[in-house]
């Protein structure tokens, strides 16, 4: 797929039953959408060597990111992708699946994060999220805080990542405003 000249990989995000408890008759998700359980899984997403050196070549010019034989000897033992390309595809992952239909405005950062396992070329990444905590904003009571616990694994069911994050999410009757 193509958008102003930019390649973007093919998306397949999911969400169904049995893992969303989310209406669907609802198109913009909204605070009360978000109740502590598993939300859904996205995915999956190949990758391929060619995007892990052009990744890397422009954001993480590490060798084990670069170059077959330098990785072969680095502590990864071959071509893996940078860390940072993985939560780049984790973050594509989340928006397709429901960021992008989500009344959000934004988050504070992320609380935590674990490169557990390198990816690889070749690798099916799929997205699991689970809704850790949702609770009403003291300081903005028209909106609300949605912890989500994001655990990225390769096609074996590898844990490559864990990324604990909130997202600030307005209140049901506060999106249309």
């Amino acid at each position: 797929m193509r958008v102003d000249g930019l390649r973007l990989p093919q998306s397949t995000a999911t969400i169904g039953p049995p893992l969303c408890r989310m209406s669907p008759a609802m198109n913009t998700l909204v605070f009360e959408d978000f109740k502590p359980g598993p939300l859904g899984r996205f995915g999956p997403r190949h990758v391929s060597a060619e995007e892990i050196r052009s990744f890397a070549a422009e954001f993480d010019p590490q060798p084990m990111h670069l170059d077959e034989a330098a990785a072969s000897h680095s502590m990864l033992k071959g071509l893996a992708g940078s860390g940072w390309h993985l939560c780049s595809i984790t973050m594509r992952m989340m928006f397709d699946g429901f960021i992008g239909r989500t009344a959000s405005l934004g988050s504070p950062g992320v609380n935590e994060l674990r490169w557990l396992a390198p990816f690889r070329p070749g690798d099916d990444i799929t997205l699991d999220v689970e809704v850790t905590e949702a609770r009403v904003s003291r300081s903005r009571p028209t909106a609300g805080i949605v912890m989500f616990k994001m655990v990225t694994r390769n096609a074996s069911g590898q844990v490559l990542c864990e990324m604990i994050s909130p997202i600030i999410v307005q209140r049901r009757g506060e999106a249309a405003t």
